[in-house]
């Protein structure tokens, strides 16, 4: 300090991006395609032991009641974007060609003049990057989907749902092929070791990284059966592609650490929506509803977030209720650095909770809307399919449909299996809690004809 006072001009030559980089803490966030809550470890899941995943949650802090915007993957992905739920932005399911998206009156591609919390990490100063699935616009008959880089992402690496997919892994016009240089069994390892690079180049300056992988989605096509077309969506193959996905996240962690970036970063591991197939409900660890369900085996999620700089190790949050849609606000003010200009979304800044230094309950409602029309996909065992939009207030979730049919009221703190209807206990609540979500779907139901 005597030697900084009696050389001032000293300031002016020491490396202001390492101090950035002490201070802002570093972003990653981890989003896991079609993976059950019960598929790993520290959920109960007995599939293939997961303890990568599982250390992460040793080293942080788990949370049991974690909801996607949507159960389903092109939705999910833009409401963790925007901060917004996926019915104001006009994107209903996943994007498909032009017609299908039509059929199930949603856009063509998430507009990109909407918030994106890499924009904002990226006007703060942040490098940024995406690197895995996309699936918010371009592919199949798609093409004037805006550039990556449109949202906020210097650097981009994406597969064929996107505008722009990476030729290592699309020598075809399809999700996947064994023409692909990078094969199916190698893509985990493949988006991990970019990411590596990513994190290398940009180690000594904030950085925020989606590693977005496109495991556990089907075809789950281990090495060993890459001929065997028909066990493609067995559990015999399913496992060993956990087991590979958990061990490259494993090495993804551990070069972080290596770096010596580990500490100042802030982990989020989650998934986009519900398992297809389930394996009977176990992938969801047996709560009611798979992929394409509101019933919360299509919606409640893993999450898992950790930050060693400011997170005790090992903790368990059973009590606060969040959302993708809260990520954008919270990550924000975590890292000291402001949303867009005239951001308004509909999440809630949970700092202290994702810090694990409060359980805090939520100030507002969490709403769904799912499978408006006959051209939505649905989960194939009726039990599984949901009325079309849903609401958590407080502990209590209602489904019903636009029009006020099939009212179903459940209370999470005792029956979070959601066997054991109870609207006919509470008309005055259902009714309330019926107007706000019917409410609230008749005023953006058009978002995705505008």
């Amino acid at each position: 300090m005597k030697l900084r006072r009696h050389l001032p001009w000293l300031g002016a030559l020491l490396p202001i991006a390492n101090t950035q980089a002490e201070t802002k803490p570093n972003v990653v966030i981890i989003y896991i395609d079609d993976m059950g809550i019960g598929d790993i470890g520290c959920y109960g899941g007995k599939f293939v032991p997961t303890p990568n995943i599982d250390k992460l949650a040793q080293d942080g802090l788990l949370f049991n009641q974690y909801y996607s915007s949507a159960p389903v993957s092109s939705p999910s992905r833009c409401g963790l974007t925007t901060g917004l739920f996926p019915l104001e932005v006009g994107i209903n399911t996943f994007l498909n060609d032009k017609a299908a998206n039509k059929r199930c009156e949603q856009r063509n591609f998430l507009d990109d003049k909407l918030p994106s919390m890499a924009r904002a990490f990226q006007n703060a100063g942040y490098s940024t990057g995406h690197i895995g699935k996309w699936h918010m616009g371009g592919g199949r008959d798609v093409h004037n989907a805006p550039s990556i880089k449109n949202y906020g992402f210097d650097e981009y690496i994406s597969t064929y749902e996107s505008p722009d997919p990476d030729l290592a892994i699309t020598a075809t016009k399809w999700i996947w092929s064994d023409k692909d240089s990078v094969k199916r069994w190698r893509r985990t390892e493949y988006f991990v070791d970019k990411s590596i690079e990513f994190v290398k180049k940009h180690k000594d300056e904030p950085f925020f990284l989606n590693l977005w992988p496109d495991d556990m989605h089907t075809p789950w096509v281990p090495e060993f059966k890459q001929r065997e077309r028909k066990s493609w969506e067995t559990q015999e193959a399913f496992a060993p592609v956990l087991a590979e996905m958990d061990k490259q996240l494993g090495r993804f962690i551990k070069a972080l650490d290596e770096l010596g970036v580990g500490e100042n970063t802030i982990i989020i591991f989650t998934s986009d929506n519900g398992p297809a197939p389930s394996f009977k409900s176990v992938r969801s660890a047996y709560l009611r509803g798979t992929k394409n369900s509101l019933y919360e085996g299509g919606i409640r999620m893993p999450f898992i977030v950790r930050y060693p700089k400011k997170i005790k190790a090992g903790q368990v949050n059973n009590e606060s209720v969040l959302c993708a849609v809260d990520l954008y606000p919270t990550l924000c003010s975590i890292a000291g650095i402001k949303t867009e200009k005239g951001y308004k979304g509909d999440g809630q800044n949970y700092s202290k909770v994702l810090l694990g230094k409060s359980e805090a309950q939520r100030k507002t409602d969490l709403m769904w809307d799912f499978g408006r029309n006959k051209h939505f996909g649905f989960p194939g065992n009726p039990y599984d399919r949901s009325p079309h939009l849903a609401i958590r207030s407080g502990k209590w979730k209602l489904l019903v449909n636009g029009d006020g049919s099939d009212a179903q009221l459940y209370d999470m703190e005792k029956d979070k299996f959601e066997k054991n209807n109870i609207a006919n206990e509470h008309p005055d609540l259902v009714a309330k809690l019926s107007k706000k979500v019917c409410k609230w779907f008749e005023e953006n139901k058009d978002k995705g004809k505008e």
